[in-house]
């Protein structure tokens, strides 16, 4: 996954942090790409194989439950979490250990595990909809491909979103949000238009 911008900024694009599993990532403002274009990332994975995570606020306009009648019909919107695996459904969610087989990615957010167990909980409490993230497909970066990327000032990444962002689909620009959270300089990029030309 090769990531360029159309323009570098003129100052500093330092990162706030670096990126390990549970940060999120934000994008350049002149990131031109399909699928990362003002895109918001969660790492669900970092190490030394490489970076998997998922883009949350990019969605598909698909009802599951018409297409599987075994999916909730809890009016779910979903993600489509990035380029790999685009047949394949992915979830996180703060259910913990309650869901089997999850695995910790920050505090109180967790990835995957069993699937029968969410499917489970949803119809017993459709209310717990707000807890549960799904994605179709997911992003993935190959190993020292991120540290990369983020050399070439295409992300920022950043630590303070907790899971209640993360897991709220109906936050409205959420990558604006997240800029502006971090303050200074970063305030300053989420006013940045979608098109440089602009004024």
């Amino acid at each position: 996954m090769f990531l360029c911008s159309m323009k570098k900024l003129n100052f500093s694009f330092e990162n706030n942090q670096r990126p390990k599993k549970g940060s999120v990532l934000i994008s350049d403002p002149f990131l031109n790409d399909p699928y990362f274009g003002r895109s918001v990332v969660v790492l669900c994975e970092h190490n030394a194989d490489g970076t998997f995570g998922f883009v949350l606020n990019n969605y598909l306009d698909i009802d599951l439950h018409k297409i599987d009648s075994n999916f909730p019909n809890i009016n779910a919107r979903i993600g489509f979490g990035g380029p790999v695996s685009k047949e394949s459904l992915f979830f996180i969610h703060s259910l913990g250990d309650q869901v089997k087989d999850s695995l910790k990615i920050q505090k109180e957010l967790y990835y995957g595990g069993d699937f029968d167990d969410v499917c489970r909980i949803l119809s017993e409490k459709p209310e717990l909809n707000n807890q549960i993230r799904f994605f179709i497909g997911y992003s993935g970066w190959e190993d020292k491909q991120l540290d990369q990327e983020l050399e070439q000032k295409t992300w920022i990444t950043v630590k303070n979103i907790g899971k209640k962002m993360i897991l709220d689909t109906e936050m409205k620009d959420l990558w604006k949000t997240a800029l502006e959270m971090q303050k200074g300089k970063f305030k300053t990029i989420s006013k940045f238009p979608n098109n440089p030309s602009d004024n």
